[in-house]
C-alpha cells in the first residue's frame, strides 16, 4: 500500500514537470522509506535564474526569453506576443511600420509647413496634410500610391516567406543600403547603426500617431 501511495506521488509531479532535452535540470526527491511522502522538486541554478529575470522596461514583468539576441532589445513585449509569433517576423514587421512612420513624420511635417512639389495637381491646391488625404481619394491620386504599395508589398513578401522558411535573410534586410551605412563595416558599427534605426523607428511610430491625432481632433496644422 505504501509503495503504491508512493508511486501515484511520483506520477502525479512527473505530470507538472516540464520536459528537458539537453539534460535533466529537475530532480525529484522522494522519500518513499522516510515519515514525510511528499515529493520535493528541485530545480537548478540555470532555470532559477531564467525563470527570475526581469523585463528591462517593465522591471515588475518577467523577461520575454524570445526578444534575447534582437539589437534594441530591452525586454518590452507585455502582451508576450512573441511567445506565439515568430521573432524574425514580429521585427520584420516593427522596422516596416517604423520606417513608413518616419517617412510619414518628415511629409507631414514638410507639407504643414509649406512645401510642394510643383507642379501641383488641380484639385490639391491649398491643402494641409490633414485635409489632403480626401482631396487626393477624389483626385485619384492616391489609389495609384495604394496600387504600387500593393505591388511593392507582394513582392516583399517573397524575402519575408523565405526568412520564414530558414533562408537566412536578416528581417528588414533588402539590400537597400545606397550610402554604405553599413557595408564593409565590423559586426559592432552595423549593430550601432540598427539600434540607431530602430530606435528612431520606434519614435517616428509614436510621433506620427500624435501629430495625425492632434491635426484631425482639433484641426490645426503642424506646430498646432
Amino acid at each position: 500500500m505504501k509503495a503504491f501511495i508512493c508511486a501515484s506521488l511520483i506520477a502525479s509531479a512527473a505530470a507538472f514537470a516540464p520536459a528537458s532535452t539537453g539534460g535533466s535540470n529537475l530532480t525529484l526527491l522522494s522519500s518513499c522509506h522516510h515519515p514525510s511522502p511528499i515529493p520535493f522538486i528541485a530545480r537548478s541554478s540555470t532555470s532559477l535564474a531564467v525563470a527570475a529575470k526581469k523585463s528591462d522596461a517593465l522591471p515588475f514583468l518577467p523577461y520575454p526569453a524570445n526578444l534575447e539576441g534582437y539589437v534594441g532589445d530591452v525586454g518590452f513585449d507585455p502582451l508576450r506576443i512573441s511567445d506565439y509569433v515568430p521573432m524574425d517576423y514580429l521585427r520584420e514587421a516593427e522596422l516596416k511600420h517604423g520606417r513608413m512612420c518616419m517617412l510619414a513624420t518628415v511629409g507631414w511635417i514638410a507639407v504643414d509647413s509649406g512645401m510642394r512639389v510643383l507642379p501641383i495637381p488641380e484639385g490639391l491646391e491649398g491643402l494641409s496634410a490633414a485635409t489632403a488625404h480626401d482631396a487626393s481619394v477624389a483626385q485619384g491620386g492616391l489609389g495609384q500610391v495604394f496600387g504600387w504599395i500593393a505591388v511593392a508589398e507582394m513582392a516583399s513578401w517573397i524575402g519575408v516567406s523565405q526568412m520564414l522558411q530558414g533562408s537566412g535573410r536578416e528581417a528588414g534586410d533588402f539590400g537597400f543600403d545606397p550610402l554604405n551605412f553599413i557595408k564593409n563595416k565590423s559586426e559592432e558599427q552595423k549593430n550601432s547603426m540598427k539600434l540607431k534605426e530602430i530606435k528612431n523607428a520606434r519614435l517616428a511610430m509614436l510621433a506620427f500617431s500624435g501629430i495625425c491625432t492632434q491635426s484631425v481632433l482639433f484641426d490645426k496644422p503642424f506646430s498646432f
